[in-house]
């Protein structure tokens, strides 16, 4: 299974917080990881959103990139735990490539529970990504971080 996390883009400070919109650099931002991402996934990838304004504006620079569409998961919004996107990604047992647009700190604390086993509270860059894989070896998980990418290195 391939698993991808991508921090919404930079967004602006305002209430309420589901409503907050992409600022004109998060939306240069959202675009150069749509442009990257259009190029790495496969057909079959899902992409599972958070309902937050900026999330979704984020989400839409692939769509509006792929014509790929994108579902909306009420559980991923702000405040998401780490279980919350696993149980939504089906992870690791998924067969399918997922990216997860959402929030800090969960994005944070799903990658370190992924590399480092336990939840600590690592921080994602606006509109960055983190793309993990899980494989089986010999019976045991393994966990493979394949990239991380921020838009300012693209």
């Amino acid at each position: 299974m391939e698993l991808i996390l991508w921090r919404h883009a930079e967004a602006e400070a305002a209430e309420p917080d589901l409503g907050r919109r992409l600022t004109a650099k998060g939306e240069k931002q959202a675009r150069r990881i749509a442009e990257w991402l259009h190029a790495q996934l496969p057909d079959s990838a899902r992409v599972l959103v958070s309902p937050a304004a900026r999330a979704q504006q984020t989400a839409q620079a692939l769509a509006d990139l792929s014509r790929r569409k994108f579902r909306t998961v009420d559980r991923l919004g702000p405040g998401a735990s780490a279980d919350d996107v696993l149980a939504a990604t089906g992870w690791p047992q998924g067969k399918s490539t997922v990216v997860i647009v959402g929030h800090q700190p969960t994005l944070g604390r799903v990658a370190s529970r992924l590399l480092a086993g336990r939840e600590l509270d690592w921080s994602i860059k606006k509109g960055a990504i983190w793309w993990f894989s899980a494989r089986e070896r010999a019976g045991d998980d393994r966990i493979v971080l394949r990239a991380v990418i921020g838009p300012d290195l693209l």
